[in-house]
């Protein structure tokens, strides 16, 4: 139990100030961060940002990391965390049935939109999703949109399942580990997120160099920071004030500036609709 604990999850207190939080004995905000890239690597890029929504919401916050959606999902669920920050596949769904809400997401590369990469080793004969028939793919989570929806909803408009088209399809837990194991020569092909593989081909670009992109998948609303609807109305108005004005702040220009994040920004429930579509679409098609 206390093995699964520790793999399962990575607690990280952030406090404004030690002696405030002390005096205020005010409890820490409990924020859920879905392992999107390694869980290292989440708490490098994360913790920058909730130790300066800690600061300006006066208030400590505690990140806690899972290393799956459905974790994830359950942790909204069951309150255990308020605010999460999630995929949009995974949005959808909890809008649906939990009515969690959209705080606020992140405008990359001038856009609150992102894509899925249909990656390949450099030197591979492979140029686009058609040759990858009948080889070893490996996806994300099953809950992941760029990771595992968009490349199904791919495959089954040209009359496939992952089943009939791949020999073989793993679930390598994070986009990080599906552009190394795709370098690396252990599959011949993954589907990531294409704002994962560009900030790790910026930054360190050890695994994303022998790769190439194959395919590129239309736009879909970005990763959102979301609440559950029970939470505390003015905690959420600070939150979001917070965000929203963290690119107008020196201190949070900075931390946005190293994770390639413009700004945060209010983004309409209407971003998701391809998403609900091609998860309408693959039930329906299921259903026949």
């Amino acid at each position: 139990m206390v093995r699964r604990s520790i793999l399962a999850v990575v607690c990280c207190a952030v406090l404004f100030s030690s002696t405030q939080a002390a005096a205020n004995r005010t409890p820490p905000l409990r924020i859920g961060v879905a392992a999107m890239v390694s869980p290292k690597q989440t708490i490098f890029v994360y913790r920058r940002v909730l130790a300066y929504l800690a600061e300006e919401i006066k208030r400590p916050i505690e990140m806690v990391q899972r290393r799956s959606y459905a974790e994830m999902d359950d942790l909204l669920r069951d309150k255990n965390v308020m605010v999460a920050m999630i995929c949009s596949g995974p949005y959808v769904t909890n809008h649906e049935e939990l009515g969690v809400e959209i705080l606020a997401a992140p405008v990359m590369y001038g856009k609150p939109f992102y894509h899925a990469y249909v990656i390949a080793q450099k030197n591979s004969p492979i140029r686009k999703l058609e040759d990858l028939k009948g080889k070893v793919f490996a996806f994300t989570d099953p809950k992941s949109n760029t990771g595992k929806l968009v490349p199904t909803y791919m495959l089954a408009k040209r009359g496939h399942t992952p089943a009939s088209f791949f020999s073989k399809f793993i679930f390598s837990g994070h986009h990080s580990e599906s552009i190394k194991q795709v370098a690396e020569g252990k599959v011949d092909g993954a589907s990531v997120d294409h704002l994962i593989w560009e900030y790790a081909n910026a930054t360190n670009p050890r695994y994303t160099n022998k790769t190439k992109v194959v395919a590129k998948s239309p736009a879909y609303g970005m990763p959102p920071i979301v609440v559950h609807p029970k939470i505390d109305k003015a905690l959420k108005k600070r939150l979001k004030t917070a965000l929203l004005n963290m690119h107008k702040s020196p201190a949070g220009k900075k931390v946005l500036a190293k994770i390639f994040i413009d700004r945060f920004v209010e983004v309409p429930d209407k971003n998701y609709d391809s998403v609900r579509q091609m998860q309408t679409w693959l039930k329906g098609r299921k259903a026949k």
